[in-house]
């Protein structure tokens, strides 16, 4: 029970660092470097693609165990102090705010709908 609760924990704290990482990309004080590098991070580790596949066995968390932590210490430690502060601080209040599950059920009926009209798109082109 206390791995999954440490894994938890551990799960948050990324989260946090992620987001730390993304308000930091979007300050005008961090330099453009900085701010190109934090949002290639933060799109990698939001994004569901991945540079070697989680399919393969070892290998393929091995980038995402490796890659993201790496680029997270590298954009903190590139990034001013003070922009440092500040992101951290509008990390946390972005995190303590409460979910919104009509948001979420109204994007997932969005999506629902998208790709409803996809298919129904690709089966009437099939027909023709």
């Amino acid at each position: 029970m206390s791995m999954l609760s440490s894994l938890k924990t551990q799960a948050k704290q990324l989260k946090q660092h992620i987001l730390t990482v993304y308000f930091a990309a979007r300050d005008p004080r961090t330099p453009l470097l900085v701010r190109a590098l934090a949002v290639f991070v933060a799109a990698y580790a939001l994004s569901p693609i991945d540079l070697i596949p989680d399919f393969i066995p070892v290998i393929g968390y091995l980038d995402d165990l490796l890659l993201i932590p790496l680029g997270l210490a590298l954009v903190v430690r590139l990034t001013p102090p003070e922009v440092l502060e500040s992101a951290r601080a509008r990390a946390k209040q972005a995190a303590s705010k409460p979910i919104s599950y009509t948001a979420a059920a109204f994007f997932v009926a969005l999506w629902l709908v998208v790709a409803w009209v996809a298919v129904s798109w690709v089966v009437s082109v099939v027909r023709t």
